[in-house]
């Protein structure tokens, strides 16, 4: 092999990260539950249905508790379907935080589902997922040839 075709082949990897599948984002959301199954309800995944540019999306997790020392979010996670990286954020919360919400702009890489996970203080997960569709995709710096 050339140099000229490794450095091409490497510029193409690095033009076109590979996509993580639904099993990768699964996976994911298994290590964080520690196996546990999330309920739906509790959460509110607030992100809008149709996206015109996915390089800075806003979003909003809230999640319905009280935040006192006995019952309390612990921790609220964003997972992705098909970015190159299937958990996006974790936030570390506790009942000093107040409200249990969370806001903060993601990279999309295409039209996906999306799931927010909250860790409860009873050892308890809940969930919200939902389907964006993207126009313009991030994640691709440019495209090969």
């Amino acid at each position: 092999m050339k140099r000229r075709d490794l450095l091409g082949l490497t510029l193409l990897a690095l033009v076109r990260p590979a996509s993580a599948t639904p099993a990768e984002m699964a996976a994911a959301i298994n290590t964080f539950t520690g196996g546990a199954k999330p309920q739906e309800g509790k959460v509110t995944f607030d992100v809008a249905q149709l996206i015109d540019n996915g390089n800075a999306v806003p979003v909003t997790i809230t999640v319905d508790s009280p935040m006192s020392a006995a019952d309390h979010v612990r921790a609220i996670a964003i997972f992705t379907e098909r970015n190159p990286q299937t958990d996006v954020a974790i936030f570390t919360l506790g009942p000093r935080a107040g409200k249990a919400e969370v806001s903060t702009r993601i990279r999309l890489a295409t039209s996906q589902r999306l799931m927010a996970l909250a860790r409860m203080s009873d050892g308890s997960y809940w969930s919200h997922g939902v389907d964006v569709i993207v126009a313009l995709a991030a994640c691709v710096e440019g495209e090969a040839p």
